[in-house]
This record gives C-alpha cells, structure tokens and sequence, in this order.
C-alpha cells in the first residue's frame, strides 16, 4: 500500500559570528546567516570589512524547554502579527528570530519549514504532539477550512491563557504548603545529625535517667546518623513506584484522582477548575464548528481529573446516541444543578457557547477566590505543623536541662 511521505525540510542555514575591521580601520563585530565561512568571508570583503575571524555560532548548551505558557504567547503573537496582514511565514520567521527561548525558536523554525514544505498550518502543528494537543490542531484546521484562522488564533490565545492561568492558581494553592513542610523535614534532619548529638555528649556527664521523649528523639538522630541512606531510598523507591503505577495504572490514576477531591478545599478548588476547563474548552470547540461528539475527547483530557475525564467520555456516548447534552451531565452526577441548568438553557436558546462561556468564568472566579481563602487560612496551620515539628526537638533537648535545674533548686 502507497504511503504519503512527508517533504523534505530545507537545510537549515547556519549562523556565523565575526570580528574584523572597516575601511575606517574601527573593530567591527557581527553575526549572520552563511552557507559556509568562506562565503561569509567574501560577502564581508564586498562591504569593505576585513575579518579577522569567523567562527559558528554554538548552540547554548541548555536550550531551554517549552512550556505551556511559552504555546499561549505563541498563539497570541501569531494572531497579532497576522491581524496585521503579515503573511504567515514572515509572521513565524519575526516571532522565532525574536524569542529568547532556544526551544522555542527551533520548534518554530521547524513550523515554518514544513509550511515553506508545502504544508498547512494544522498539519505543520500536528507534527509536534508534544507540543500542540489535539484541541489546538482541530482549531487551527476548522479556522483554515473556513477561512477565519485569525479569529480562530485569537480564540486559542485566550483560552491558552485562561487555562494556564487556572492551572497556575491550583498549583500556587498546593506549593506553598508543600514547600513549607519539605523546609521543615530539612531543617529537622539537620538538627537530629548534627545538634543533637552536641546535647547527647553533654546528657552522658548527667548521670541521670533521661526523659522518655529525650530518649526517642537521641534514638531517632543516632538512626538517622547511621541509616542517613534508608529514608533517602525510601522516598526515591516510594517515587518511582508512585510514577510508574500513575502511567501504568488506569485504576490508580482513578483512586488518586478520587482522593484528591475529597481533601477539604484543595478538592474543591480541584472540582472548580475541572468545570471550569470543561465548559471552557467544549464553548471554544463549539465555536470552531467542531462537531461534539468529536470535541469530547479534547474536551476530556483538558479537564485534568479521571473522573471528569470518564464523565466526559460518556457524556460522549450518550450524545452519539441522541441525548441532550445537559440530561447527561445530570446522569453524569459530577455537575451542579447551575452548571446543567446553564447548559439547557443555552442548548434551548441556541446559544450554548455564550452559557458555557459564562459558565467557565464564574468558575473560574469561584476558584481565585478560594486560592486566597487558602492561603490566608493554611499559613497558620502550616507555620503550627512547623513548630511542633522542630519546637519538639528542641524542647526534647531542653527537657534534661529543666530536669536538671529542679533537682539543683
């Protein structure tokens, strides 16, 4: 059987810094495109410049990875630079010679060679999975097909940044702990290897019983002193298994997921911003003209919870079998009512993307608000757990003393 072969990429031309002299005899520097450092070397002489040396540029050695942000200020840059009548292979070419991200301005360079290839935009992003999900090639493909990529460029550039910014507000809410409780683990290991036994030295020349809680903690440093090595494999064993069970494991995924929304507030603000993507992602889709059925499945893997994800997925079902979008959100029983109620009522008036759009933002309100009702109430619990974490080696320390103070006295 035929099979279409993709076209070749054009070589792509390499970079050359030099250094030399203008006719002025001033040093001059400067960096440019060349087939070769020879070629370079008679082009400069041509302008009346002597050039000491020509060397290739190198490479940065970390070239920086891509993240999602770094696709919402793509689309968003394409849509500008294409408003403005640039075509679209100058428009790649002016945004990747002018990022900062050497990721970046490879994945772009690549873009705009399969289109100088011959191919369309949608198809050029399709090469890059990693990079351009589904949801943003189906978009890009429905804007070319009907002749309106700029307007739907625009719609990915906003929803690109509402999500990521979702996405940031949930992390924020769940590092901040976190972060406090590892420092917490490290400033309390450091004193069970290295304070403690400073005391311990000191208890033996008591020659007195010690106090129990005195005992467990010099137990626990003489421990970690000698075992150092055991928590440490402890948690890179607990972490690779955790890591491989999440990619192996559709039913671990789903318990994980599971857990997570029934941890007071993070579950919930997890749940809001599930409905959030949800009903954010299906109104961008709807307004492309992407078919439902076929929008479900993007629809489900931008919610970022299994439970959703599943629910969406047989949202999916039962619309391929004629049900009403809202009556299976209701059987789905992972909606509120408002969010149902918003949906039928855009489905009843024919304006579905507007509710879900309204939908998407009350959410997502919801959950700003909640990530600043987190904060302002997790830091005293978290600065509480500090305390007694490391205010309880310290009195375990101090115990003996006391002790010691109330037999002299």
């Amino acid at each position: 059987m035929a099979t279409l072969a993709k076209s070749s990429a054009p070589k792509e031309v390499p970079t050359f810094i030099w250094e030399g002299k203008n006719k002025a005899g001033v040093k001059v520097r400067g960096e440019e495109q060349s087939a070769n450092a020879n070629m370079l070397r008679a082009t400069l002489r041509r302008r009346g410049i002597n050039p000491k040396w020509i060397k290739p540029k190198r490479k940065p050695l970390m070239g920086g990875t891509i993240k999602p942000a770094d696709i919402a200020h793509f689309a968003r840059q394409l849509t500008a630079m294409m408003r403005s009548g640039i075509p679209l292979v100058q428009s790649l070419e002016l945004i990747g010679n002018g990022h900062e991200n050497a990721a970046m301005q490879t994945l772009i360079k690549k873009l705009r060679s399969d289109i100088e290839s011959g191919a369309d935009l949608g198809t050029a992003l399709s090469y890059h999975p990693k990079h351009f999900d589904d949801l943003f090639v189906s978009l890009v493909k429905a804007g070319e097909h009907s002749g309106a990529l700029e307007d739907m460029l625009e719609k990915i550039a906003t929803y690109k940044e509402k999500t990521e910014s979702m996405k940031a507000k949930v992390k924020k809410a769940m590092m901040y702990p976190i972060m406090v409780l590892i420092m917490a683990l490290v400033v309390s290991a450091i004193m069970l290897i290295f304070v403690i036994p400073q005391f311990q030295s000191i208890f033996d020349g008591f020659g007195a019983d010690l106090p129990a809680f005195t005992l467990w903690v010099i137990g626990l440093s003489e421990w970690l002193q000698s075992s150092w090595w055991q928590p440490i494999l402890g948690v890179v064993v607990i972490g690779f298994a955790f890591k491989q069970a999440k990619l192996r494991s559709e039913k671990f995924n789903v318990l994980i997921d599971t857990v997570v929304l029934k941890i007071p507030v993070m579950g919930i603000i997890i749940e809001k911003s599930a409905i959030a993507r949800f009903s954010r992602t299906l109104s961008t889709m709807f307004a492309a003209g992407v078919p439902m059925v076929e929008a479900m499945d993007s629809v489900a893997g931008s919610t970022g919870n299994r439970l959703f994800a599943n629910a969406t997925l047989q949202i999916k079902d039962d619309i391929s079998k004629g049900v009403q979008l809202n009556t299976s959100m209701l059987t789905s029983q992972r909606f509120p009512s408002m969010v149902v109620q918003m949906t039928k009522i855009g489905e009843e008036s024919g304006r579905l993307e507007e509710m879900l759009n309204k939908v998407a933002d009350y959410f997502e309100e919801q959950v700003d608000d909640l990530v600043d009702t987190l904060s302002k109430q997790i830091e005293p619990l978290v600065m509480a757990v500090l305390g007694v974490i490391v205010g309880g080696l310290v009195i375990a320390m101090y115990l003996p003393i006391f002790k010691l103070g109330a037999v002299v006295g």
